[in-house]
């Protein structure tokens, strides 16, 4: 079992005896009353979108998925390969199976491939990357690492806000479950 707490893209539950992987999780808090968790939910059979709201705290059950390492090849256009890392099998996913995690995607990187019951129902991602920024304004003299922040694109097209002293070329790390900066990489 799992509460709330525990939501975050690419874990695998159980609802109504139906299998869902989350896509995106939104922790909500109104100035009244209990707080809410909205997730968008991706069914692992049928691969149809749906949202649904959790009381905060809510327990749900976790589906049993086995996890399988692979890397990341390329994209055809429309498909999504990997090829596992045991026995170097091609493994072909979806946009519908990737969903927004596709972002995160750069080719010869590790990924885990999940599967429920042996069907491919998705990947999850490793908890931080390291990306180079492709695009942002130049730093300015004084700049600290306790200033501001600016947006900075980097590989992949994911906006991230970085402190003022990241310029183009640098390679950060950024967190794939919040897309948040989370150092720069010497």
């Amino acid at each position: 079992m799992v509460t709330t707490t525990d939501f975050k893209p690419g874990l695998t539950i159980e609802l109504e005896g139906e299998v869902y992987q989350i896509m995106r999780v939104d922790h909500i808090k109104s100035g009244r009353g209990a707080a809410v968790v909205k997730a968008k939910l991706r069914h692992a059979r049928t691969g149809a979108i749906t949202e649904r709201t959790f009381r905060s705290g809510e327990r749900v059950g976790r589906a049993m998925v086995d996890h399988r390492e692979a890397v990341y090849l390329y994209t055809d256009g429309m498909d999504y390969h990997f090829q596992d890392a045991e026995n170097f099998d091609d493994i072909v996913l979806t946009p519908g199976q990737i969903g927004d995690l596709a972002e995160w995607l750069k080719e010869s990187e590790s990924i885990t491939v999940l599967l429920f019951e042996g069907q491919l129902i998705g990947i999850e991602l490793p908890q931080t990357v390291e990306r180079e920024v492709v695009q942002t304004d130049p730093g300015l003299k004084g700049d600290t690492a306790s200033g501001g922040s600016k947006p900075a694109t980097i590989e992949g097209g994911v906006v991230v806000q970085v402190p003022l002293f990241i310029n183009e070329g640098d390679v950060v790390k950024v967190d794939t479950r919040s897309g948040e900066y989370v150092e720069r990489v010497s």
